[in-house]
């Protein structure tokens, strides 16, 4: 933190209107993927997400981009992209609440990831709470108890793909400020989506398009809100309260799709929030900054 005051109750509220930022964003894109193909859907969101980025314009100019910089921004693009493009895929598949659970696992593969790529040290505790929080992920697929439909593929799928790009998010803070990371991913996401996008291109109306561009909005806002709860308050605080996305989700797809709440997803999802809780509290005793 920076020797900044922590405040747990402003970040454990501000981590609470980005879980609801990003239930609107699932919720918006479920309805969206009912009448445009998922791609089209994900391009859009993207495309007309780059309004969003004009505020940011000046801090990418002034850091400039040498051949290998550049080279990075498009790496992590390729990953990206393809999460993307499966995120919205699964969307359009399976119930919302699955959707939201299963994507807790991507800070379990980011830790994976640093452990593995970065160097850093996974001691006996923190792999135990990854070893827990797959379990809560078997609870979820139940294999062999039930269907695993393509959708839950293309969620196994994408997790890992967000946690790389993440990662090289990670290093490349390092180098340029978090804004012009953030804007050129956004950028680089939506040429990458473009081929996949017109290749299946509907007419949109207009509807259609306002609702993408409040995704985006939302999008956009729980970002920002989520970098404000970081800053008031420990990850280690501000993590249990992503299980309420989950909750809002399930009472979305409920409520508005008439998709049935299963009791098993919500323990299972609890689980990983829980297990992803102990590694950020594990990590903020290691590293108090």
């Amino acid at each position: 933190m920076n020797g900044a005051p922590q405040r747990p109750v402003v970040g454990f509220a501000w981590m609470v209107v980005t879980g609801l930022c990003f239930a609107a964003v699932t919720g918006i894109v479920k309805h969206v993927g009912q009448t445009l193909p998922a791609p089209q859907v994900v391009f859009l969101r993207y495309l007309l997400g780059l309004v969003f980025l004009i505020p940011m314009l000046p801090a990418m100019w002034r850091a400039g981009l040498g051949d290998r910089l550049a080279g990075t921004f498009v790496m992590r693009g390729v990953p990206h992209t393809l999460a993307a493009l499966l995120w919205y895929f699964a969307m359009t598949k399976i119930p919302m609440a699955e959707v939201t659970a299963m994507n807790y696992l991507q800070p379990v593969y980011i830790t994976l990831g640093a452990a593995l790529f970065l160097g850093e040290r996974l001691a006996a505790r923190r792999l135990l709470a990854i070893v827990v929080a797959l379990l809560g992920a078997l609870l979820i697929l139940r294999p062999g108890f039930r269907e695993v439909s393509v959708g839950h593929v293309a969620m196994l799928t994408c997790t890992p793909l967000f946690a790389a790009s993440y990662l090289m998010a990670k290093r490349l803070t390092d180098k340029v400020p978090p804004t012009v990371v953030v804007g050129w991913m956004s950028l680089v996401t939506a040429v990458g989506l473009a081929p996949f996008g017109l290749s299946v291109w509907e007419r949109p109306d207009l509807v259609e398009l306002g609702w993408l561009l409040v995704t985006a909005g939302f999008a956009t806002m729980a970002h920002y809100t989520m970098m404000l709860a970081f800053r008031a308050a420990p990850i280690s605080v501000t993590q249990p309260a992503t299980f309420l996305t989950l909750i809002w989700s399930a009472g979305l797809g409920y409520l508005i799709f008439g998709e049935s709440v299963d009791h098993l997803v919500m323990v299972g999802g609890a689980v990983i929030v829980a297990a992803v809780s102990y590694i950020a509290w594990r990590e903020s005793k290691l590293r108090p900054r």
